[in-house]
């Protein structure tokens, strides 16, 4: 299997180059990437736990599905493509923005468009991608990030922080 090629972009999230994924996360290159918040009915957060074979982040806990766009690949279509991929789930329909974070070094330089979408699955998580997964309420999430951030991928970390100021509860 080839390598993914990710576009490079610039402080302003506009397209500069393209280059190997292996290339960008060494260089710390700024590319994009999209975590998907995926609730159920109750208002719980489905949250997987990263495979051991992760390059980045393995063992940890992170967004109910994430990933980073391909080349020439928009937001959107990375968030639909990302559930599908990870949690086998096939969405209807573009999952609803939430707000957007600059590339730092919490997300590994990467500019995030977080998203969230509702279902109950049935969920058939990928299990290169994906060790586990499970159903949380966010009073456990909050909780659990304020004990142990460390259980946690940076990026996640970061979004959950920014969650009440931007988007109210998921």
């Amino acid at each position: 299997m080839s390598e993914e090629i990710f576009d490079i972009v610039n402080d302003r999230d506009e397209v500069i180059g393209q280059q190997l994924r292996s290339e960008v996360h060494r260089l710390g290159l700024k590319h994009r990437a999209v975590h998907v918040l995926v609730c159920n009915a109750k208002g719980e957060l489905f949250l997987q736990k990263r495979s051991m074979l992760k390059d980045c982040f393995p063992g940890v806990w992170d967004s109910s599905a994430s990933g980073h766009l391909d080349s020439g690949e928009n937001y959107d279509h990375c968030a639909v493509r990302e559930v599908k991929e990870e949690l086998g789930y096939k969405l209807e329909g573009v999952p609803k923005r939430l707000f957007k974070i600059d590339a730092c070094p919490e997300t590994g330089q990467e500019f995030v468009w977080v998203y969230r979408c509702e279902t109950e699955g049935p969920f058939t998580l990928h299990p290169e991608e994906i060790e586990t997964g499970g159903w949380f309420s966010t009073a456990e999430v909050t909780r659990w990030v304020s004990e142990r951030p460390v259980d946690f991928a940076s990026g996640f970390v970061r979004i959950w922080h920014e969650l009440p100021e931007r988007a109210g509860r998921i």
